[in-house]
């Protein structure tokens, strides 16, 4: 089994299953991927088209095909000696529906449920309404509502034996002590012989136990035609219609129910029935305020996991551990660490487990590092903690360097300038997350923070010096302070806040608390600051106190990471668009550019810590595709190009704007966005008078804007869409795109798009190069290896056409760089580089995994367009030199191709030590480039090709495989750098 050099990141589900991953192993093989980096891969909801909803986590999802599918799928990549890593969800589970048993059983048994604990529920809830009960926020609309309208019905399973309720299509299954309140009302005497021994299992210990039994008789005896009529007509008090929801036209007799109570309609008998469960029913609105258990983020229908919890850490790997035991998986990568009550606990127990397992596999296997990702947002400022034992993250932090660095400086004031006017939104980014959080905080997740909150009120119930603190008052601080917090979270130990960065981020929230919050309330942020880390858990006595503030303290790190996600990335991010290539998962849009040498300085970080990191520019969560930032970017460079542009096009589609009450439709800042996104994912070989493809584009563009403006929640929103300024923004994009009246317009927008594609394109190869060269492990997002210009999903996680790159991969060996740079909208270009460049990293892998690297120094004319650094390993050393910031040295051409003598002068330093040395097998042809005064001119590496590869070994060491690098065809260059 190969270390992990590269991986092809798959999104499975039942239109994309294992087998149908099976004959593109060989052609990621060809490509120079070593691992396949799957999403999850374990029963999930029916349907899913991600996998992070799973519903059974003890089998492999059978819409992918199942267990025999993966074993398929893994004997094919053995064949080409590549491995499999999974994603995992640790945090979370699917809930709601019929699909899930551990969720069903649950709310069948409530606290005695053997998953009780499984779930992070408040069974003891500070709301007397929910006493031992689980808030349920699934019914379409208000309770008493959908009571009346008879959307809550009652059946019976005859195949096991249980009563149950369904909502449409969730399923709600009763307690069976409430069992009684049904059958004792039966008149059938064989029927009401089960109401006692049902409703004795209220008072039993061993009821879940006892119950089985119960059902099973009950099973039998319904199948007798008697009985069955029995049940069918005694179910028949609870059906609600809108007739006999109040009144009917004849009185139903008086019931009298287990208990004693007397039910003279349909709809209290019901209700009364409902409120016997271990949970209430209650309307999907409610949740934000009143739930008492965690949720992934704000979505109701994923239920947070107490994977702290030995028996529910066990419960939920076990398939994974033994499909690792078995050889099946190779690598694993967590999914949203940060929800987590401990992740750093929760790593390291992962890792040893791997190590453990490593041994227990075929032997073959045995020797193989299992590698442990996580995805992990990492702020400005922050570092992934090295005793959390992992391999690294998934890379968004990487994602974030490539596009700090392709972005000019000298752009950020002309379009702040721009957004502001047009828009009329004036804060700064950090100023919109500030109000994105509090909007979050006092909407989606204020059950989140009154959780929070009741948990720091009951800790200062327990001291005489702080019992005066009200709710209200500790509320208003907690907030302030999640307001801002400046990372997703703190990973508080029993010792405190060991590490000095996570006590600079706490003292920084407090900080900036006190700017919002009145003087009087500053002493609040100090008990804050005691209660939530400040004072180590190991200076409390054992007891209650301890274990109180243990609970308050993960409740309060669970909150700060949905509260970041949910204001920066589905939130601000939609709302302000100085320029939309800087608004993605994992950025800070606060940030504008960064310069060669923090680039630099981040690499050898990440060489010296994480050297196995995953790398990406793409992922199934990204805002926009990897190729779709890259030419955004660009406009940093023609700032004021790009505004007068603007300006044309808003007067020109003066008239497709419509006149609303709350305003125009669109509104100017909505209209900007519209424009970037346009002149950013506008495919390049699209042009305007092409009707099919326009209306297939506009199909993907109105998919984008609906989400768009809901998720900046100004005119619309998830909760309370605004149909009609929704309806006037896609008349607006449908007339701008499709309409005869605007053909000069269309056209404008996409010469523009043309325009700026070339250097868009050049911005791309050197960032595909870059992730393939800088210290850590490329990943490639499935489909990626062509142009991206995708969008937020669901448009990036579009089936991909393989057949296509198949094809071309075939004859990319026949045909010429030159050709390729040519063709360059086709997408072989960037295929080609990918291919070439990995192939490099399969024949020197220790040049790639552990090789120094070195920053090179750039003079000349042109050295602020230039990026040049070397990775080092024994006798052998890698050169890599891309352009950056390039309108400027560009031609009219229309290739991202500058011409040699754009460069001029500028040249790359060498080092001494490598001075003299020759660097050949570049990734145009068998090149040599000798530097014998340590210079090299860029004009010459650069000649021919957009960016540039190449390797220098010494004569004394093993000759590389000639294969790797194959004779060139006649159609190749062969430039002489001499």
């Amino acid at each position: 089994m190969p270390d992990v050099r590269a991986t092809v990141r798959l999104q499975f589900h039942r239109d994309f299953t294992f087998d149908d991953a099976i004959p593109l192993v060989a052609y990621f093989g060809e490509l120079g991927i070593s691992h396949i980096y799957s999403s999850p891969i374990l029963k999930a909801r029916a349907g899913s088209q991600h996998g992070y909803d799973v519903v059974d986590p003890t089998q492999v999802n059978p819409e992918l095909g199942g267990e025999e599918a993966l074993e398929r799928l893994v004997a094919e990549l053995r064949r080409y000696d590549m491995g499999l890593i999974v994603d995992i969800v640790s945090n979370h589970m699917a809930v709601g529906k019929d699909d899930n048993p551990w969720w069903l059983d649950a709310l069948k048994w409530g606290a005695k449920s053997r998953y009780a604990k499984f779930f992070d529920i408040q069974w003891n809830s500070p709301d007397p309404a929910l006493k031992g009960q689980l808030l349920v926020p699934f019914l379409r609309t208000n309770y008493g509502d959908v009571l009346a309208a008879g959307e809550i019905t009652v059946h019976f399973n005859e195949d096991t034996g249980e009563f149950y309720a369904r909502h449409f299509d969730h399923y709600f299954p009763l307690s069976p002590a409430s069992y009684s309140h049904i059958l004792y009302n039966s008149p059938d005497p064989v029927l009401q012989a089960f109401a006692q021994p049902f409703a004795a299992l209220e008072t039993s210990a061993d009821g879940w136990q006892a119950a089985p039994t119960l059902h099973q008789q009950l099973r039998e005896t319904a199948r007798q035609p008697e009985q069955r009529a029995s049940i069918a007509a005694v179910l028949a008090l609870y059906r609600i219609t809108p007739n006999n929801a109040d009144t009917s036209d004849q009185p139903e007799p008086a019931i009298t129910d287990s208990d004693g109570t007397q039910s003279t309609d349909n709809l209290d008998r019901l209700h009364h029935l409902l409120e016997l469960q271990y949970y209430r029913l209650a309307s999907w609105r409610t949740a934000a305020d009143d739930i008492n258990w965690r949720r992934f983020f704000d979505v109701n229908e994923l239920g947070g996991l107490r994977v702290e919890r030995q028996q529910v850490f066990e419960a939920i790997h076990a398939r994974i551990f033994e499909l690792i035991e078995r050889g099946i998986i190779d690598g694993l990568r967590i999914d949203h660490v940060d929800g987590l009550a401990n992740p750093r606990a929760y790593c390291r127990k992962l890792r040893r487990r791997l190590d453990r397992l490593v041994l227990e596999r075929p032997t073959e296997l045995k020797k193989g590092h299992l590698p442990l990702y996580a995805e992990k947002i990492l702020a400005d400022g922050e570092q992934l903690a090295r005793d959390w034992m992992l391999d690294g993250t998934t890379g968004y932090e990487f994602m974030n360097q490539v596009s700090l660095l392709q972005h000019d400086p000298k752009g950020a004031f002309q379009l702040y300038d721009l957004w502001s006017r047009v828009s009329g939104r004036a804060g700064t980014f950090e100023e919109e997350v500030k109000e994105a959080r509090r909007l979050v905080l006092s909407s989606n997740l204020a059950g989140d923070v009154e959780t929070v909150a009741q948990g720091l009120l009951s800790i200062a119930r327990l001291d005489i010096r702080t019992r005066d603190l009200t709710l209200s008052a500790l509320r208003r601080a907690l907030i302030e302070l999640v307001v801002h917090f400046p990372v997703y979270r703190t990973y508080v130990t029993v010792c405190g806040r060991t590490a000095s960065d996570q006590i600079e981020f706490f003292n920084r929230a407090l900080a900036g608390a006190k700017t919002t919050l009145a003087e009087a309330d500053w002493p609040l942020l100090e008990h804050l600051d005691r209660w939530l880390g400040g004072e180590p858990l190991h200076e409390l006595p054992p007891g209650a106190t301890r274990d109180l503030r243990r609970k308050v303290l993960a409740r309060f790190q669970q909150l700060t990471s949905p509260a970041a996600a949910k204001a920066v990335e589905d939130t601000a991010c939609y709302r302000s668009a100085v320029l939309l290539s800087r608004n993605d998962v994992g950025f800070d849009p606060q940030h504008f550019s960064a310069t060669p040498a923090q680039f630099h300085a981040r690499n050898r970080e990440r060489a010296r810590s994480f050297p196995h990191n995953l790398l990406t520019t793409a992922t199934h969560d990204h805002k926009r595709g990897e190729d779709t930032r890259a030419r955004l970017a660009v406009i940093s460079e023609r700032s004021v190009w790009f505004s007068e542009k603007v300006a044309n096009w808003q007067t020109a589609a003066k008239s497709l704007r419509t006149e609303l009450p709350d305003g125009i439709a669109p509104s100017p800042g909505d209209e900007l966005i519209l424009y970037q996104t346009l002149l950013g994912c506008w495919p390049p070989q699209l042009e305007a008078d092409d009707e099919a493809a326009m209306e297939a584009f506009l199909t993907r563009v109105l998919r984008w804007q609906e989400k768009a403006l809901r998720e900046a929640k100004l005119r619309s929103h998830w909760s309370a869409p605004n149909a009609e300024y929704e309806a006037a923004c896609t008349r607006f994009v449908t007339d701008l795109l499709t309409s005869g009246d605007r053909v000069e317009l269309r056209e404008d927008i996409c010469a523009a798009a043309h325009t700026i594609a070339p250097a868009g394109a050049l911005n791309s190869l050197s960032q595909t190069l870059l992730r393939m060269t800088c210290p850590g492990v490329p990943d490639l997002y499935q489909g990626t290896e062509f142009w991206d210009f995708s969008l937020v999903d669901p448009d990036n996680r579009q089936p991909v056409d393989f057949l296509s790159r198949r094809a071309a991969l075939a004859q990319v060996e026949r045909t010429a760089p030159a050709d390729l740079v040519q063709h360059w909208p086709d997408g072989r270009l960037k295929q080609w580089l990918i291919s070439r460049t990995l192939s490099t990293r399969k024949q020197y892998p220790a040049l790639f995994s552990a090789g120094d690297y070195h920053a090179l120094t750039v003079e000349g004319e042109q050295a602020d367009h230039v990026l040049a650094f070397v990775r080092e390993h024994k006798d052998n050393c890698l050169l890599v030199v891309i352009p950056r910031l390039t309108t400027s040295l560009l031609d009219d051409t229309g290739l991202p191709l500058i011409p040699a003598a754009a460069w001029g002068d500028t040249q790359v330093l060498l080092p001494s030590q490598l001075s003299g040395r020759i660097f050949t097998h570049s990734l145009l042809s068998n090149a040599r480039c000798q530097a014998p005064s340590g210079r090299l001119p860029v004009a010459q590496l650069l000649d021919g090709f957009p960016v540039h590869l190449s390797i220098a070994r010494s004569t004394t060491s093993l000759q590389p495989n000639p294969s790797t690098f194959k004779t060139p065809t006649p159609g190749e260059l062969h430039d002489e750098c001499s």
